[in-house]
C-alpha cells in the first residue's frame, strides 16, 4: 500500500475525529438527507426505529419493498443521463465533485469507458449513480421508500445501501468509497491477478479446483498463491479470484472440474481475497472516523448475509468485506425466505445494470416476479426502461 493512500486515510480520520460534522468534506446534499428523513418519518409513524421490524410485519408483505444496490462491473458510459431531470440529482454530483476532486458526472456521461472501468473511478461512479437512482424512485414512487423493509448492496454497493438507510452521510460514505477504491486499485496493481466467473453444476468441484490451481502456481515459482471463491452468486455459480496463473489453469482444465462455462471478468485484480489485505487498513482508519448509526431499515452484510445489528458491526464488517467472499446467494435467501403462500415484497435494483435482477431470478424465481429495475440511462438508450 502506498504511503499516499495511507496518509490520506489517516489525515481525513484525524480531521473528523471527536465529533460528527467537523470534516472538511462537503456536507451531504439535501437528496441524501431527504431520503433518510423520509425513512425516519415512516419509522416514527410506526412507533419508532426499534419497532421498524414489527411495523414491517404489520404491512401486507406484497406492499413492502426491498432495494438492491449493484457493485463494480455494472458501470457503463451514459449512466446518470436518465436521472438529471429529477430533483437534487445534480446536487449529488456537485457534492461528489468536491469530495473526489474531479467531475464524476462528466466521466459517467462521456467516458471514455476504459477510464470509467478503472477501480478508482467505477466504485465512486456506481455509488453515486445508485443513490441518484434512489432519487428517481423517490420522485416517481415515494411509497416504495416509505415501505422499504430491507436493503443490500453488492460489494461497493453495500456503502450505497447504508447511506440510503441513514447509517452514514452521503459525503462520508463517498469518501470512504474513494479511499477503498484507491487502495484496492493499488493492491491489484501489485500482483497479476483477476476474477473468473464460473458457471458450474451440481458435481462441480470448486474447492478441489482452487487447491489444485494453487499447487500449479507453486510449480511456477509463485509463493503463497491465491485462488479461492470470492463471490457466491446463485446455485452452482461462483466467481473465483486469485493469481492470473491460477485462473488460467482453471480455464484450461474446466472440464476436469465439471465447469460448464468460465469467463474472465473485466476487473483489475483479485478482489475479495487476501490479495486485498493492503487495502484494509486505510479503509479501517476512515471508518473509525465516521459516526455510523444504526440503519433505519435492515441492511444485510456481504460477509455473512445477516442484518447489521450495531454501528460497530458495520465498521468491522465493511473492512472485513474487502478480503472476504461476497455471500450474495446467502443474502438473497436471508431476505426472501418466507412461509409458503406468503407474498414477496417488491424488489427494485437501483443503479446501472440488471445483474442483480438476473441473479435474483436464479436464486428465487418467485421473488424475481416482483422485481423492477430503476434505469439510470436516458430513455431510448435502454429499450426496457420500467420506471
Amino acid at each position: 500500500m502506498s504511503v499516499r493512500v495511507a496518509r490520506a486515510a489517516r489525515a481525513w480520520a484525524r480531521s473528523v475525529s471527536g465529533r460528527r460534522g467537523s470534516s472538511n468534506c462537503p456536507r451531504p446534499p439535501p437528496a441524501a438527507v431527504d431520503v433518510a428523513a423520509l425513512l425516519r418519518d415512516a419509522t416514527a409513524a410506526d412507533g419508532g426505529s426499534q419497532d421498524a421490524q414489527a411495523a414491517a410485519g404489520r404491512r401486507e408483505p406484497g406492499q413492502c419493498s426491498v432495494l438492491l444496490f449493484p457493485g463494480q462491473g455494472s458501470q457503463v458510459v451514459g449512466m446518470g443521463r436518465g436521472l438529471l431531470r429529477y430533483p437534487r440529482v445534480r446536487e449529488l454530483y456537485d457534492a461528489a465533485r468536491r469530495v473526489l476532486g474531479y467531475d464524476l458526472l462528466e466521466l459517467s456521461l462521456r467516458g471514455p469507458q476504459e477510464a470509467l472501468d478503472r477501480t478508482v473511478h467505477c466504485q465512486p461512479a456506481v455509488f453515486v449513480a445508485s443513490l441518484a437512482a434512489v432519487e428517481k424512485l423517490h420522485h416517481l414512487q415515494p411509497a416504495v421508500i416509505e415501505n422499504c423493509v430491507a436493503a443490500a448492496g453488492f460489494s461497493v454497493g453495500e456503502f450505497a445501501a447504508l447511506v440510503f438507510a441513514g447509517a452514514m452521510e452521503f459525503s462520508e460514505g463517498l469518501y470512504a468509497v474513494k479511499i477503498r477504491a484507491e487502495a484496492m486499485q493499488e493492491a491489484s496493481e501489485a500482483v497479476p491477478s483477476g476474477m473468473l466467473s464460473v458457471l458450474g453444476q451440481r458435481q462441480s468441484k470448486f474447492t478441489v479446483a482452487c487447491l489444485e490451481a494453487q499447487e500449479h502456481c507453486k510449480t511456477r515459482g509463485i509463493e503463497n498463491p491465491v485462488c479461492e471463491v470470492s463471490n457466491y452468486l446463485f446455485p452452482d455459480c461462483r466467481v473465483i479470484s486469485g493469481h492470473l496463473e491460477a485462473l488460467q489453469f482453471l480455464q484450461k482444465n474446466s472440464s476436469k472440474y465439471h465447469f460448464r462455462r468460465t469467463k474472465m471478468l473485466p476487473v483489475s485484480g483479485g478482489f475479495h481475497t487476501r490479495l486485498m489485505e493492503p487495502a484494509v487498513e486505510p479503509l479501517v482508519q476512515v471508518l473509525k472516523a465516521i459516526d455510523v448509526k444504526k440503519p433505519l431499515v435492515s441492511v444485510h452484510s456481504n460477509v455473512d448475509g445477516n442484518r447489521y445489528m450495531h454501528p460497530k458491526h458495520i465498521q468491522k464488517l465493511l473492512a472485513q468485506q474487502v478480503v472476504s467472499p461476497v455471500k450474495w446467494e446467502q443474502t438473497m435467501h436471508a431476505i426472501y425466505e418466507r412461509r409458503k403462500g406468503t407474498a414477496f415484497p417488491q424488489t427494485f435494483e437501483v443503479g446501472p445494470g440488471k445483474q442483480l435482477g438476473a441473479i435474483l431470478r436464479s436464486c428465487n424465481l418467485q421473488a424475481w416476479r416482483s422485481y423492477s429495475h430503476v434505469e439510470v440511462l436516458e430513455a431510448g438508450e435502454d429499450p426496457e426502461e420500467p420506471l
